[in-house]
């Protein structure tokens, strides 16, 4: 995996022509693109399709969660677009990722599948308020366990937690970070928030990056800013 790789933005726009405007501003510097609700529900499998055909890499993220004859049929239903990486919710249950699990490993086995664990929006009370008693670190751990013994790839976490995550599941357990931040970004409504540096350094594998590029007043600089920061990471590490 090279370090362009590593960098995954959000096309969370409500007009698709931002979006392209955006991947044709970006260019060579950045190849790994999320698409989430809003434009797919929008723009359906033709944005997926657009985005291949220039030659990137597509992160899916519909968050699936269904019953598992159904999360497996909508998986089945992406087989033409050959995506990347696609996410369904670990609160689906075991039995639920094991078959969307075998679904990918039958049917798309260059894609990766990841399970959602603790929203990087929700805190201790917000768990708490919907009846989760666990800490989000420790529910994180509960639901990459659960994934790993699944078959799945990885999981989504804020970058806190990629250090449990591969303790628990091994270095080859992807982790896939929103909630990056620089130090002069705002937060907006991310609570477990984390630089990408120090994302890196604490195990991150993707760093999934939208608003701190999007509403950035140089959204090039922006992304090749974070890239700098991933190489350091880098280079720390091997140092």
């Amino acid at each position: 995996m090279t370090i362009k790789e590593q960098l995954i933005v959000s096309l969370d726009f409500p007009d698709i022509q931002q979006a392209r405007s955006l991947m044709h501003l970006l260019s060579d510097d950045v190849i790994f693109y999320k698409i989430g609700l809003q434009m797919y529900l929008k723009y359906g499998s033709s944005i997926v399709e657009e985005w291949k055909k220039a030659g990137k890499k597509v992160f899916l993220d519909l968050k699936l969660s269904d019953i598992p004859n159904t999360v497996s049929s909508a998986l089945l239903s992406l087989q033409p677009l050959e995506v990347d990486m696609v996410n369904m919710h670990a609160l689906s249950g075991m039995n639920c990722m094991k078959v969307a699990a075998e679904t990918i490993q039958s049917h798309m086995p260059n894609t990766r599948l990841i399970a959602v664990t603790v929203l990087t929006s929700l805190d201790e009370n917000e768990l708490t308020a919907i009846g989760i008693t666990n800490s989000p670190q420790r529910q994180v751990e509960t639901l990459c366990r659960l994934a790993f013994q699944a078959g799945l790839s990885g999981v989504v976490s804020s970058a806190w937690e990629a250090p449990q995550v591969k303790s628990i599941c091994g270095p080859t357990f992807i982790t896939v970070c929103p909630g990056i931040r620089r130090s002069s970004d705002q937060t907006n409504d991310q609570i477990r928030i984390m630089t990408p540096q120090k994302a890196i350094l604490n195990g991150a594998d993707y760093l999934v990056v939208g608003r701190p590029i999007l509403q950035s007043n140089d959204p090039k600089q922006a992304a090749i800013s974070i890239l700098k920061d991933i190489e350091m990471a880098h280079n720390r590490g091997n140092s």
